[in-house]
C-alpha cells in the first residue's frame, strides 16, 4: 500500500484527485470556516517566512486558527539558520514542537530539504520556482465561475514567466485544461524543464499546453486572463528597465480583455501595480475576481492543513 502524501513541496506533487478533494473541502470552508475547528485543537503550526507577505501570512494564520490550532509566526532572522544551523537540524527541531510547517522563502531547495528532514507536513507557500498554494486558490475561483466542464475553455497567463506561470502550467496540465502562457521570448519565458513537464502531464490528462509570445493571440476567446507583477521579490533591480521594456506589450488592458469571451474573468495573485502589468480599469472592473481569489488563499490552505495532517492525499508518485 502506497504511503500518503506527507508534504506539498511542488505543484506537481498533487494528483487531479488530490486537487478535487482539496477544492471540495476548501469550498466547504468558504461557507463554514469553523466546521472542522477541532482538527488542530491544542496543536501548533509553524509559519516560517523569509519573504514579506500580506495574503499568505493572513491566510495561513487564519487557517490554523479556524482549525483550532495556534500559529507560530517565524521571520527568517528569528531562527538560527542565519547563524549557521543547518536546515535539516531546523526541520527536526520544528517537528518536535509543531504539527505542520508552512514555508515562504526564496530557494526551492530549502523547502525540499525541510520536507526531507521534517516528520510533520511541510507546505510550500511560495518559492522562486513554484507557488502551489496560490494555484489551489486560483482553481477554486475558476471552479466557482465555470464549474467542472472546462473542455471548451482556454485559461491564459500573460506576463513574466515566473513561479506563478510555472505553477499555472503544471496545475492546469494536471486538471486537463487548455493552458496558454504568453511571455517574451528568452530569459523571461517559463523554464523549458517546466514546459516539458507540463506537456508530459497534459498528454496523460487530455490537456493542452501552449507557450507563445503573442499576448493578443493568447487572449483571443480566453475564459481567464491571469497576470502577475513584472518584478518579483529577489529579481535584480539592474534588470528593471530591460524587463519592463520587454514586458510592456504584455500589459493587460481593456483592449486585450475585449478579445476574450463574454463571461471571461481577470485574475491576479496580488500585489498589483496598476498601470504596469494591468490597467486600473481592468483590475477594478466588472470582470475582476481578484478579491475572491485572495479570499480563497485561506480556504485552500485550511483544506491543505486539514487533509495533510490526516494523511488523506495520495500524491502523484
Amino acid at each position: 500500500m502506497s504511503q500518503p502524501l506527507k508534504d506539498l513541496l511542488r505543484t506537481s506533487d498533487l494528483s487531479a484527485s488530490d486537487i478535487e478533494l482539496l477544492l471540495g473541502t476548501a469550498s466547504k470552508f468558504a461557507d463554514k470556516p469553523l466546521w472542522a475547528k477541532k482538527t488542530l485543537a491544542r496543536k501548533t503550526v509553524a509559519i516560517y517566512m523569509t519573504k514579506s507577505s500580506t495574503r499568505t501570512r493572513l491566510a495561513s494564520e487564519t487557517a490554523v486558527a479556524h482549525l483550532g490550532g495556534s500559529p507560530i509566526f517565524l521571520r527568517g532572522d528569528d531562527l538560527q539558520i542565519g547563524r549557521g544551523e543547518t536546515i535539516s537540524d531546523t526541520a527536526k527541531i520544528i517537528s518536535g514542537f509543531c504539527s505542520a510547517l508552512i514555508v515562504r522563502t526564496f530557494a526551492q531547495s530549502d523547502v525540499d530539504e525541510l520536507g526531507k528532514y521534517a516528520t510533520i507536513p511541510v507546505i510550500n507557500a511560495l518559492t522562486d520556482d513554484d507557488h502551489p498554494t496560490q494555484l489551489l486558490a486560483d482553481w477554486l475561483t475558476i471552479r466557482e465561475n465555470f464549474g467542472k466542464d472546462i473542455k471548451k475553455r482556454k485559461f491564459v497567463y500573460i506576463g513574466d514567466g515566473n513561479n506563478v506561470a510555472n505553477a499555472w502550467l503544471i496545475m492546469g496540465a494536471t486538471m486537463g485544461a487548455h493552458i496558454v502562457v504568453a511571455t517574451p521570448a528568452g530569459k523571461w519565458a517559463p523554464k523549458s524543464s517546466v514546459v516539458d513537464q507540463a506537456n508530459k502531464i497534459a498528454k496523460k490528462s487530455g490537456g493542452k499546453i501552449e507557450v507563445i509570445t503573442d499576448p493578443k493571440a493568447a487572449a483571443q476567446d480566453a475564459s481567464v486572463i491571469y497576470t502577475d507583477v513584472w518584478m518579483s521579490m529577489g529579481d535584480s533591480e539592474a534588470d528593471r528597465a530591460e524587463k519592463t521594456s520587454a514586458l510592456s506589450p504584455f500589459a493587460v488592458t481593456n483592449d486585450l480583455m475585449r478579445l476574450t469571451t463574454k463571461d471571461s474573468i481577470f485574475m491576479h495573485c496580488l500585489p498589483a501595480h496598476r498601470g504596469e502589468e494591468v490597467a486600473a480599469d481592468v483590475i477594478d472592473g466588472p470582470k475582476s475576481v481578484v478579491w475572491r481569489q485572495a479570499f480563497h488563499r485561506r480556504t485552500t490552505i485550511q483544506a491543505l492543513l486539514y487533509h495533510l495532517t490526516r494523511g488523506d492525499l495520495k500524491g502523484n508518485k
